[in-house]
């Protein structure tokens, strides 16, 4: 009754099945592990936001007694909350462009500061729209309250900085590439401007808006990739039982009368003349 299921129709439809199905689960986990990697994102941005603030210098010396960082080190400096003291360099300042925040378009308005040791901090200063004039820096010296960022990379699709020349605009702040036309000896990281002493102008810049801290639609998506999994695996044993239902419906139907041998009659009711 069942060998129908191994004609080569059916074996396509399987593997299609399957095929669907492997997929579907492999997409609901896949958003799982997307929210998981949400959550701990959340959970450590906020631990460390809730962390007292520290002056950047502390915190650099701290983890590194040479006064560099590695990698591990920076991250774990990330989403810290610091105050630095020092002068902005307007010379260098530099646009972040392509960004939008508030459904609005605009740029970032990055600019170095000198800190007392010498070396340059790059302050991300805030978001300006696209048609007002950017506003000069706070002159003289200027304490900062922000938060700390790594480097930023180029990611894939993204869109690349000249590889040399000074450049007035950038798709990131990327602290290595930067380095060579700033004056001075770069701290590893740049900070999100919150608010400083004495403030910037009302209005713009506005302070970087902060990361969303949702766990977005992964789970619904997971879900949905599971009932739709579910859906297909249902919808094949749905097939198959009408196919086998059918089949024994056939298999017991009546066979058709033989033809009848009678022609006369039949010429006879159909008007066929005699020959």
């Amino acid at each position: 009754m069942y060998r129908f299921l191994l004609h080569p129709r059916w074996i396509a439809f399987h593997l299609l099945v399957v095929a669907g199905i492997v997929v579907m689960i492999n997409l609901g986990l896949w958003q799982l592990e997307r929210l998981d990697a949400r959550r701990e994102f959340n959970e450590r941005v906020v631990a460390r936001s809730d962390e007292p603030v520290e002056r950047l210098d502390l915190l650099l010396r701290d983890t590194a007694p040479d006064g560099g960082a590695g990698d591990a080190a920076i991250r774990d400096l990330e989403w810290r909350t610091v105050v630095a003291t020092g002068t902005y360099r307007p010379g260098e300042q530099f646009l972040v462009v392509n960004r939008s925040q508030n459904g609005r378009a605009g740029v970032n308005v990055a600019t170095p500061m000198t800190l007392p040791d010498g070396r340059a901090l790059i302050v991300n200063r805030g978001f300006v729209p696209l048609g007002i004039d950017v506003p000069a820096a706070p002159a003289g010296e200027v304490a900062v309250h922000g938060v700390v960022r790594p480097s930023q990379e180029r990611r894939t699709g993204q869109l690349t900085d000249p590889a040399g020349g000074v450049l007035t605009e950038v798709q990131r702040i990327d602290i290595d590439r930067l380095a060579p036309q700033i004056d001075g000896d770069l701290v590893p990281v740049y900070v999100d401007l919150l608010d400083s002493t004495p403030a910037e102008q009302p209005g713009f810049p506005e302070p970087v808006i902060r990361p969303d801290l949702s766990e977005g639609s992964h789970l619904s998506y997971a879900v949905q990739w599971f009932i739709f999994a579910t859906s297909v695996a249902v919808g094949w044993v749905l097939a198959v039982r009408y196919s086998v239902t059918k089949r024994q419906r056939d298999a017991a139907a009546p066979a058709g009368p033989p033809p009848s041998d009678d022609v006369e009659p039949a010429r006879e009711l159909a008007g066929t003349p005699e020959p």
